[in-house]
């Protein structure tokens, strides 16, 4: 019944993880200075992003005034630049270092071109994106690998051009230079290093038995030598389908195993071309044949066949002379590690001593603020910030006075430093991530924060109420009913809705005001938006918490954990919310009941106050949440704990908001998915091309903005046909901002 639930809910989606890489900045540098990294390990796998990448990491070098300046101590011993790696960005590095007349050295372990010199003879090219002209002199026409290196190799003809065939071993910083060190030679002294080696690391494995066997190979070069033999290809990316339509074409007898019912990663492309070799195999082994093993993994090679397992555990065997083992690289992780480069994702010592001291810190935070603990020296210092003020600001009904009353709440401080980085980080996002979207989306969380969760609560409320305003007429019924003996704090319910806050509702005495607009908001209000507009119209677009997670955590974002254990821990929030509906029914309850029970008389001190107030608000949403923003995302408490966000959840199953994709250009770069704080796994949808409806999107755009090849856009469909039916009017994507845009008038 449970598992029926969360497969229901969530579960039922793909759980993709994020592909462990060096940490870059979107410039290239790295952490060890001097050092920057272009190309494929950037994380978008496309050659004119790589020529790209690398051309303009040359531009901002010479551009670089600390730079010019290391050129200028006429030390001829060192070497303005050292390129690692001469595959497309390396060369388009060096074809710009050229024109600037830098002084450089490009080291290969292999040969020039490499990656691609390995691709399948006659091996499709995808140019994505078709509109795009990378900078500088490297460029990209041919759609084939063949005529490709002939341009490649023209292009990069010259004895400067021409690459010192060694491995380099690590880099190391020293002083104000850099020592490349190379294998079995003298080391290279540089001012700057690009790292330009791609995805070279070793070929994965899948550790099965006979997976040493010389029949077992992950490199194709020439189709044409397994025509008419029996060729078990395992993998579902571009690379393995890519594989097996090529040796089927050749007249091989293939069969492509993948683990999953469905593909998701490879080109759009490709899978019409599979489906077409699939459907129209030849009834004869020999004559080019194609079968797919969906939901199948390999578990022995023999020396004549192979046995796979299928998705219900039961083993059967194929007659088989050749496996290829498509399953991709591991990135070149040692040459990082002995480099000093962090690499992405990974636990050092100092990332656990950080976390633990962060915690420790907004522990303190939280329990002061909530009352829980808090020392009389430390709230003496409130109280007499409160005091010093009052010497000259003493009439409550003055705005001063207002604000002297407020500074001995530690909420008032709270609140407005919370205020005050939403503020400040939510103009570095609008700076920094420039489309229609990001600007409207957070200049809107940044006003609801200020006006109706800090203003009005700490100082127009009580300002107003100080005039008298709330002593008669409507003014008093609205005090009475929302905000009885001046508990101005209430007032954060018109935002918060319960049961994300659930002061209003779990009183004392019955407050029907709070009971009747709570209902409104959490069963009407929001169910309709989220229909409309997605889980993200609140939590994106409202929800104090979501406006700290898209302000201060937008940078930390990449850091969210992805896969299917997370996927699973996301049901803690429907705990939560079964928990806040068993203490709605005790409080309801405990009122029905005669005057006096115990019901009624055990509810607040036991269930508030040492329940859900330091469980719920201080551990999950105050420590935890806050305390591991720069570690594990912004959105920890949103996406595992919120019982708000986890109701919301409920209602986007049936919300007409989705995520749509152009699978014709989707690259299966991941960086949709890399992005996501929420940790869906965005590029299984876009591979597929399937609109995007996992309840746990909060539709911070960041999948849409990230995209190289702008494949996202929001909108809506029909609920009746399931078709799309309209898209929304802001822009979220740079990319498709710039294909708009029209072309500038040369007159």
């Amino acid at each position: 019944m449970i598992e029926r639930y969360m497969h229901w809910l969530h579960t039922q989606w793909p759980a993709g993880r994020v592909e462990t890489l060096p940490e870059v900045r979107p410039d290239g540098t790295t952490n060890v200075p001097g050092v920057i990294v272009v190309g494929d390990l950037t994380g978008i796998p496309l050659l004119k992003f790589a020529g790209d990448t690398g051309t303009r990491a040359v531009q901002r070098l010479v551009a670089d005034s600390s730079f010019q300046t290391s050129l200028r101590d006429g030390d001829s011993a060192i070497l303005d630049l050292v390129i690692v790696g001469a595959g497309v960005s390396g060369m388009a590095a060096a074809l710009e270092a050229r024109n600037h007349d830098l002084r450089f050295v490009i080291c290969e372990a292999s040969q020039p071109f490499s990656t691609i010199v390995n691709f399948p003879r006659a091996k499709p090219i995808f140019a994505y994106p078709t509109d795009m002209t990378p900078a500088g002199d490297l460029q990209f026409k041919a759609d084939r690998k063949e005529p490709l290196l002939e341009e490649l190799r023209a292009q990069t003809a010259g004895p400067e051009l021409q690459p010192r065939q060694v491995r380099v071993e690590r880099i190391e910083r020293q002083g104000k230079h850099l020592r490349v060190h190379l294998e079995g030679a003298e080391p290279l002294e540089a001012r700057r290093v690009i790292v330009a080696i791609g995805k070279s690391g070793n070929h994965r494995r899948l550790n099965v038995p006979g997976e040493e066997r010389e029949k077992v190979y992950n490199t194709l070069y020439d189709p044409n030598d397994y025509r008419g033999r029996k060729v078990l290809v395992v993998g579902g990316g571009d690379s393995a389908v890519e594989t097996a339509i090529a040796i089927a074409e050749c007249g091989g007898d293939v069969t492509l195993s993948y683990r999953q019912s469905t593909f998701s990663r490879p080109k759009a492309a490709n899978l019409a071309k599979l489906d077409v070799l699939v459907q129209n195999s030849a009834p004869s082994a020999g004559d080019g044949r194609l079968r797919l093993a969906m939901q199948t993994g390999l578990k022995e090679i023999h020396e004549e066949t192979v046995v796979l397992l299928d998705a219900k555990g039961s083993e059967y065997s194929l007659t088989n002379d050749i496996v290829f083992t498509m399953i991709g690289r591991e990135p070149p992780l040692d040459f990082f590690h002995r480099s000093g480069i962090r690499v992405a994702g990974e636990k050092s010592p100092r990332f656990w001593i950080g976390m633990a001291l962060i915690l420790a810190v907004f522990t303190g935070i939280y329990l002061w603020k909530g009352y829980t603990w808090g020392p009389w020296a430390v709230q003496g210092i409130f109280d007499r910030l409160g005091g010093t003020i009052a010497a000259w600001a003493a009439d409550p009904t003055t705005l001063l006075g207002t604000i002297n009353q407020s500074m001995t709440d530690p909420g008032f401080y709270y609140t407005c430093l919370y205020s005050l980085l939403i503020l400040v980080f939510g103009i570095r996002r609008i700076r920094r991530r420039r489309t229609p979207y990001i600007s409207l989306q957070t200049w809107t969380l940044i006003l609801i924060q200020i006006l109706p969760l800090f203003l009005l609560p700490y100082i127009l409320f009580p300002w107003i109420g100080a005039n008298g305003a709330f002593d008669a007429g409507f003014g008093k019924w609205f005090a009475d009913t929302f905000m009885p003996d001046e508990s101005y704090w209430r007032a954060f319910g018109f935002i918060l809705a319960w049961p994300l806050f659930v002061y209003n509702i779990f009183t004392a005495e019955p407050l029907i005001g709070w009971l009747v607009l709570g209902a409104i908001q959490t069963f009407v209000l929001i169910p309709a938006m989220i229909y409309f507009w997605g889980k993200g119209a609140y939590c994106g677009w409202i929800c104090s918490c979501g406006a700290m997670a898209e302000t201060l955590g937008d940078t930390h974002r990449h850091k969210m954990p992805h896969g299917p254990f997370w996927n699973r821990l996301n049901m803690a929030g429907q705990a939560l919310l079964l928990l806040a509906f068993l203490l709605l029914a005790w409080r309801l309850l405990g009122w029905l009941l005669p005057a006096g029970n115990p019901v009624a008389a055990t509810f607040q001190p036991f269930a508030i106050a040492t329940g859900w107030k330091p469980v719920v608000d201080i551990l999950l949403a105050g420590i935890l949440g806050f305390g591991l923003y720069f570690h594990f995302s912004g959105r920890v408490w949103c996406r595992f704990f919120c019982p708000l966000a986890a109701l919301m959840h409920i209602y986007t199953r049936f919300s007409r908001f989705r995520i749509f994709a152009d699978k014709k250009k989707c690259i299966s770069c991941n960086q949709c998915t890399a992005v996501c704080h929420q940790g869906i796994d965005v590029m299984s949808f876009a591979n597929r091309g399937a609109p995007m409806n996992d309840p746990q999107c909060v539709r911070c755009s960041a999948c849409v903005h990230v995209c190289p090849t702008a494949v996202l856009a929001f909108g809506q469909i029909d609920p009746r046909t399931g078709r799309e039916r309209s898209r929304e009017r802001f822009p979220a994507s740079p990319v498709r901002m710039r294909e708009s845009k029209p072309p500038a008038d040369d007159a």
